[in-house]
């Protein structure tokens, strides 16, 4: 499976952006999809993840509450709803892939390229 993740950019400190991963290739549907980012200087941290069936999990307190990760499997695509923003969600986001019906935090099968998020202060 194929996967490109887009929707980064620059925005203020409490605004909002929403990634887009697109999928092709094998049955996107049976595939747990996961995003992870990496901050310069720092290790690549898992951030959120769904099954097909829709199950999610999250990263930890760094992000519950202020993102979502709603799946369309009939468009082949997870998105990232980013809310309430912080300088220290800068980092670059990809979405990765899993064979796993069940969500998962990893390990993960396919990656897709970054997607640069930058959040100022």
């Amino acid at each position: 499976v194929q996967l490109q993740a887009s929707g980064g950019g620059l925005v203020q400190a409490g605004g909002s952006l929403r990634l887009s991963c697109a999928a092709s290739g094998r049955t996107f549907s049976t595939y747990t999809i996961g995003w992870f980012r990496q901050a310069p200087g720092k290790e690549r941290e898992f951030v959120a993840a769904i099954s097909w069936s829709g199950s999610g999990t999250y990263g930890g307190d760094y992000v519950k509450g202020r993102f979502t990760i709603p799946r369309d499997n009939a468009k082949n695509t997870v998105s990232l709803q980013m809310n309430s923003l912080k300088p220290e969600d800068t980092a670059v986001y990809y979405c990765a892939a899993a064979y796993s019906q069940r969500v998962t935090t990893g390990p993960y099968d396919y990656w897709g390229r970054g997607t640069l998020v930058t959040v100022s202060s």
